[in-house]
C-alpha cells in the first residue's frame, strides 16, 4: 500500500442539517469588515436559484460553564448565513430552514476563518467574462435572467458579456498582463472582433491608451451628441433602421451612430422639409437648406423694417395713450390709484402691447429674397432671413445725370480714353475759344479743381469733430451693412470683418456671439432701404445713438485672433483695448470639457487646478484617467472662473486670486476627486 492509501486525508467534522435560526455570527471570525449589501444580495440570488453549494463550517456555542447552548457559531460562511437570513426575511425560506453545516471542533475557528479569506484566489476577470458569455450562448439566458441568478445588475452582466465577446487573442494578452482592463473595455466599445484586431495591429504599444483605442474603434461613427444626431433625434434614426453603438463602460452611456450615410440623409431631408415649411409659412421667394452657413453665397442682405400701422391701429393707439395720460393726470395727487383706475390702466397696457412698434420684412423684399435654413452648433434649427440673390435684384433705374458726370466717373479707370478725350476737348478749346457754356469740364481740369476742394474739405472736417464723427459713422455704415464704401462715401476707409466662426467652434451660439448678432439686427431694422438715405439717417440720430452705431461698426472690424499669423503689435493693441474696457473673459467663457479641458493634456489640467484651486486639489487628480480628471476638474475650474493666459486682461485682478476666492479654498469639498 502507498503512503497516501495508508494515510488518507482526514475528514474533520460531522455534516449536520442545522436550523437557520440556530446559526449565529462567530466573534472569532477574522473578517472584521462585514460583507456589503451588494455581496449579500448576490449570494442570496445564487442560493435561491442554485441552492447552497457549499456547507457552512460551524462550532457549538458554549455556556460559561462549558455546556452547549443549542446554537452554533459560523466560522466559515458568514456571508452565506446573511444571504439565507435575507431570503428568510423575504419569506422565501422558513426561519428554521435546515442548513447543511460541518461541525468542526478540532480546528481553531479564528485560524480557519483567516485561512478561508487569505488562501482564496479569485478567478481572472477574462475567465469570468468568457464564462458569462458561455452561459448566455449555451443556455440562452438574457442579461436580466443572468443578473437575477447572480444577484448583480443587468448592466453589469451586459458589460461582462460585451468584454467576453472581445477577440480571444486580446483576452489572452489580458491574461498574460500585456493588456489592461481599461484597454479591454476600450476594445469592447464595438463587438467587431475583426476591427479590434486591426486597431491592435495599427497602434504601437506606446499608442494604446484607452482613449486612443476607443477613438480608433469609433472613428467611422458619429457621436450621439453630434449636432446632426441631436437634430434628427435618436428615435428617428433608429426608426429609419440606423444602428447605435453604446459604450457600456461609461456612466453616461456614450453612444455612436454607425450609419453615417443614413444620418446625413435624414439631416438633409429634415432640413429640406424645414426649408419648404418656412417658405410656405412666411412667403419667401426661396429657401435653401445647408449644413453650415454658406459664406460664399454672394447675396445682398435686407433687414426687417418698422411695420406701418393701419389707420385703425394708429387711431386706437392714440386713443389709448390719451386715456392713459388722462387717468394718470386725474389721480396725480393720490399715492395709490383707486382699484377701478388700476384695473383700467392694466387693460390699457394690455391693449397697447400689440400696437407698439413692430418690425418685419417688407412684402416686396420677401417677394425677391430668401432665407437659409441651417443646422446650429447645438443641434437646433438656425434660420438666416433676408438674402437677395444677384439675379433677383430689381433693375437699376437710370440716374438723373444731364452733365454726364456719372459716365465720366465710371470710366475713370480707363485712363487712356479719358486722357484722349481731354486732349480732344483742349484742342477744340484752342480751335473754338468760345465753345459752349454748358459743355462738361475735362477730367484733368475737374481733377485739379476737386483736389483743391478735397484739401479744403479735409481742413474743414478736421475743424469739425462732430461732423467728422457723422462722416465716419456713415462710411462705416455703408461698409458694414451694404458692403460698399469707396464709391458711396468720399472717405477712403477700409475695414474688414474676419469670420471668427471659422476659428472658434460655436462662436455664433455663444453668449457674446448672440449679443453681437442681435445688436446688428436691431440696427439693421432701423436703416432705410436706399444707401443714399444713410447720410440723413446718421445726421438724424442723437449723439448717443450715433456713438453706439459707430462703436458697433468699428467693433465688427476687430480681429484679435492669435492663430498662425505673427501679429505681435496687433495682439499688444488687443491687450490694451481689453485693459481699457476692463474685459473679464470669465464672464464670457468657461473652461468646460468641450471648450478646453478635453483638448489639452492631463499635465495642463493639473497645472490649471493647482493655480486656480490649490496644489493639494491638483495632487488628488494625478492618478485619475483623462475622462475622470476632466469630470472632476471642470466644476472646480468653472467655479474658480479660471482663464488660460491668452484670455487674461493685463493689469486686471484674476478672480481666483482674490482674497474671497482664496478664503474659499478652505471650504473645498473633500470628495472632489473621489
Amino acid at each position: 500500500m502507498t503512503e497516501t492509501q495508508q494515510n488518507p486525508i482526514a475528514q474533520v467534522g460531522e455534516v449536520r442539517d442545522i436550523p437557520l435560526n440556530r446559526l449565529k455570527a462567530s466573534p472569532k471570525n477574522a473578517r472584521r469588515v462585514g460583507h456589503s449589501a451588494e455581496v449579500v444580495e448576490a449570494r442570496a440570488a445564487s442560493i435561491q436559484t442554485k441552492g447552497l453549494l457549499q456547507p457552512l463550517v460551524v462550532e457549538p456555542e458554549l455556556r460559561d460553564g462549558g455546556g452547549e447552548t443549542g446554537y452554533y457559531l459560523v466560522s466559515i460562511g458568514e456571508g452565506r448565513r446573511q444571504a439565507l437570513r435575507l431570503l428568510a426575511k423575504r419569506k422565501l425560506l422558513p426561519k428554521a430552514a435546515p442548513v447543511r453545516c460541518v461541525v468542526d471542533t478540532h480546528n481553531d475557528p479564528a485560524e480557519i476563518s483567516l485561512d478561508e479569506n487569505v488562501s482564496r484566489s479569485d478567478m481572472h476577470p477574462a475567465d469570468a467574462f468568457e464564462a458569462f458569455k458561455d452561459l448566455a450562448e449555451r443556455k440562452g439566458y438574457g442579461p436580466e435572467e443572468i443578473a437575477a441568478r447572480f444577484g448583480v445588475s443587468a448592466q453589469a452582466v451586459r458589460q461582462r458579456l460585451r468584454m467576453g465577446a472581445v477577440a480571444p487573442a486580446l483576452l489572452d494578452l489580458y491574461r498574460e498582463g500585456d493588456l489592461t482592463l481599461d484597454q479591454i473595455m476600450a476594445f469592447a466599445v464595438s463587438p467587431d472582433t475583426e476591427r479590434q484586431m486591426q486597431v491592435h495591429a495599427l497602434l504601437a504599444p506606446h499608442q494604446r491608451q484607452p482613449y486612443a483605442i476607443r477613438r480608433a474603434m469609433t472613428q467611422a461613427k458619429v457621436e450621439a451628441d453630434d449636432p446632426r444626431a441631436v437634430f434628427v433625434g435618436l428615435d428617428a434614426y433608429v426608426a429609419a433602421g440606423g444602428a447605435v453603438l453604446v459604450d457600456l463602460f461609461t456612466e453616461a452611456g456614450q453612444g455612436w451612430l454607425e450609419d453615417v450615410a443614413l444620418l446625413d440623409r435624414l439631416v438633409a431631408e429634415k432640413l429640406q422639409a424645414e426649408a419648404i415649411a418656412l417658405r410656405e409659412a412666411e412667403g419667401w421667394k426661396w429657401t435653401a437648406a445647408y449644413l453650415t452657413y454658406p459664406y460664399d453665397h454672394g447675396c445682398r442682405r435686407v433687414w426687417e423694417t418698422l411695420l406701418p400701422r393701419t389707420p385703425e391701429e394708429a387711431a386706437a393707439r392714440t386713443d389709448l395713450i390719451a386715456e392713459r395720460e388722462e387717468l394718470v393726470e386725474r389721480y396725480a395727487d393720490l399715492a395709490d390709484l383707486p382699484e377701478a383706475a388700476e384695473a383700467r390702466l392694466a387693460q390699457i397696457e394690455e391693449a397697447l402691447a400689440p400696437l407698439e412698434d413692430r418690425y418685419g420684412f417688407d412684402p416686396a423684399d420677401k417677394a425677391r429674397a430668401g432665407a437659409f435654413v441651417l443646422l446650429g452648433h447645438d443641434g437646433d434649427l438656425r434660420i438666416e432671413r433676408g438674402y437677395v440673390r444677384p439675379e433677383d435684384e430689381p433693375p437699376a433705374e437710370p440716374a438723373d445725370d444731364p452733365g454726364g458726370e456719372a459716365d465720366a466717373i465710371a470710366e475713370e479707370g480707363a485712363g487712356d480714353e479719358d486722357e484722349a478725350a481731354g486732349d480732344e476737348e483742349e484742342a477744340r478749346e484752342v480751335e473754338e475759344p468760345l465753345g459752349q457754356a454748358n459743355a462738361p469740364l475735362s477730367p484733368r481740369i475737374r481733377a485739379d479743381l476737386t483736389a483743391h476742394r478735397s484739401t479744403a474739405l479735409r481742413h474743414a472736417l478736421a475743424e469739425a469733430p462732430e461732423l467728422a464723427l457723422v462722416a465716419l459713422t456713415h462710411a462705416l455704415l455703408l461698409r458694414v451693412f451694404r458692403g460698399v464704401g469707396g464709391y458711396a462715401s468720399c472717405l477712403d476707409l477700409r475695414i474688414g470683418s474676419r469670420n471668427l466662426a471659422a476659428e472658434g467652434e460655436g462662436i455664433e451660439d455663444s453668449r457674446a456671439g448672440r449679443a453681437n448678432a442681435e445688436r446688428h439686427a436691431q440696427w439693421a431694422r432701423q436703416l432705410p432701404d436706399d444707401p443714399e438715405a444713410y447720410w440723413d439717417f446718421v445726421v438724424g440720430l442723437d449723439a448717443d445713438s450715433r456713438m453706439s452705431l459707430m462703436a458697433h461698426c468699428v467693433s465688427l472690424s476687430l480681429d484679435a485672433v492669435r492663430g498662425w499669423e505673427n501679429r505681435p503689435m496687433a495682439w499688444s493693441h488687443a491687450d490694451r483695448l481689453a485693459s481699457g474696457l476692463d474685459l473679464d473673459m470669465s464672464d464670457w467663457w468657461a473652461p468646460t470639457a468641450d471648450r478646453y479641458l478635453g483638448a489639452v493634456t492631463k499635465a495642463q489640467i493639473i497645472d490649471a487646478v493647482s493655480e486656480a484651486v490649490s496644489p493639494e486639489a491638483a495632487e488628488r487628480l494625478s492618478g485619475l484617467k483623462k475622462a475622470q480628471m476632466v469630470e472632476v476638474a471642470e466644476p472646480q475650474l468653472v467655479a474658480a472662473r479660471w482663464l488660460p493666459a491668452c484670455l487674461r486682461t493685463p493689469g486686471r485682478p484674476l478672480p481666483w486670486k482674490t482674497p474671497a476666492a482664496q478664503a474659499g479654498d478652505a471650504s473645498e469639498p473633500e470628495d472632489d476627486a473621489a
